[in-house]
């Protein structure tokens, strides 16, 4: 796509991935430096939509995939309407994140955030995957509920390879070219 034909339009960057895979570390590096260079920015973070806009679902797969439609819809309106969405929510099932695409078109980034399941339960300060482990915790994504890979990202980030800040200017790097965002020399002359 040539640079700059799609300055100024919406986009939701889709960060999926098992929990401690690094989804919200990489995305909340992204979130400063798009409000430095996009503006209208909004983060829906798996965590707080579960709190807020889909309070009361369970963890079975049907209200996983409705809570994940449910973040797409807000999403897919936000972006409709000019806004950089920044999306980090596990969202383990391919048929979920395949409708949430078909919703928002084009401006769909899938971003898989790939960690190994021994590196993400290393990372995991709440202890949840050492009581999914022992069977605490029931349907636990990547333990004992299943996490579908992406089969074809726009962007597939291996956080056990890089660290944040590289695999952030990844994901900058890839809007950039794709013409949403100025590259960084022209962004400092306007």
């Amino acid at each position: 796509m040539e640079n700059g034909s799609r300055q100024g339009r919406g986009f939701t960057l889709w960060f999926t991935g098992l929990s401690g895979a690094g989804k919200t570390t990489i995305s909340e590096i992204i979130e400063r430096e798009l409000r430095l260079r996009f503006g209208k920015i909004e983060v829906l973070d798996g965590d707080i939509v579960r709190t807020n806009l889909s309070k009361g679902l369970s963890f079975s797969k049907e209200d996983r995939d409705t809570n994940v439609l449910r973040i797409g819809f807000v999403a897919g309106l936000l972006t409709r309407n000019g806004v950089g969405v920044i999306v980090s929510a596990i969202s383990p099932y391919k048929e979920a994140r395949e409708k949430v695409r078909q919703n928002i078109g084009e401006d769909f980034i899938e971003i898989f955030v790939d960690a190994p399941i021994e590196v993400c339960a290393e990372r995991d300060v709440k202890g949840l995957y050492k009581k999914a482990f022992s069977g605490e915790i029931k349907g636990f994504t990547g333990v004992s509920d299943p996490y579908e890979p992406p089969a074809a990202p726009e962007l597939h980030i291996k956080t056990n390879e890089e660290e944040p800040q590289e695999s952030a200017r990844r994901v900058i790097s890839y809007l950039e070219e794709q013409g949403y965002l100025l590259p960084v020399e022209e962004f400092s002359r306007t």
